[in-house]
């Protein structure tokens, strides 16, 4: 991936049978709907409330690695991603998932420290890359949450498969200009696609209460409506960072 995008991502066109459309997204799906089934479970407590929450991030990672290869691909690269099989997916989720955790954890604390009270909402930076976050500045950041994600990608592909956080950051660091210019773009359309939501989903809750549709129907259109903003939310994240990830390399060149 790394050889695509500092050289193969350049300013060609995508080539011409490479398709974005709809039914490339499907592959994220049922990634997408064990996450928003654990987010549930999650939400209920318990002592399932953590088991829970880890199959929630590794499946929305999962999610993410095959919208990232679509990504990629669209924009005239190569990734290796697809011949991965599914256990490396997942040795590959778990070693990204942990360190993330890290981060998450540490930023979290740190705002508690400094009196910010929704601090446990940086804990869903990873379920927010996909899945609407809880607060403004949680949805800014888990737009630089999928940066460092994919910046790990990115340098796993090309070291064999070897994470690395540090490393990660020090990328993101080198091409700040152009990667963090990606993520406040992130964050903002984040934030419009979270009004946008709750006012599709008033409209769905009004539609419950007076339509006479079936129970089945309704169901069905709650559940396009859920995954319908968590695709697009996951499209538009990996199309933003890669194009803000080629034009770093591209103009450091």
């Amino acid at each position: 991936m790394t050889v695509a995008l500092r050289k193969q991502l350049a300013l060609e066109p995508a080539r011409p049978d490479t398709s974005f459309g709809p039914f490339k997204l499907l592959h994220a799906l049922p990634w997408l709907i064990l996450a928003a089934a654990m987010r549930v479970i999650a939400f209920g407590g318990g002592a399932v409330a953590l088991p829970a929450i880890i199959v929630s991030d590794i499946s929305v990672l999962l999610a993410f690695f095959a919208t990232a290869r679509q990504s990629i691909e669209a924009a005239g690269g190569q990734s290796s991603l697809g011949t991965l099989t599914l256990g490396e997916q997942f040795k590959l989720s778990f070693s990204i998932l942990w360190r993330i955790m890290l981060v998450m954890i540490a930023a979290a604390l740190s705002a508690a420290a400094i009196g910010y009270e929704a601090s446990y909402h940086l804990m869903a930076g990873l379920d927010g890359m996909a899945l609407d976050q809880f607060t403004h500045p949680g949805r800014f950041w888990s737009a630089w949450i999928a940066a460092l994600v994919l910046l790990m990608i990115v340098r796993a592909e090309r070291d064999d498969g070897k994470v690395a956080l540090f490393a990660a950051i020090g990328e993101f660091a080198r091409h700040g200009l152009w990667l963090g210019a990606a993520v406040i773009v992130l964050g903002s359309i984040n934030v419009a696609l979270a009004y946008g939501q709750e006012a599709v989903r008033s409209a769905i809750w009004n539609f419950w209460q007076t339509s006479s549709a079936t129970q089945f129907s309704k169901n069905l259109i709650y559940f396009v409506f859920i995954f319908s903003f968590a695709m697009l939310r996951l499209w538009i994240t990996l199309t933003i960072l890669t194009l803000g990830l080629r034009q770093s390399y591209v103009r450091a060149d």
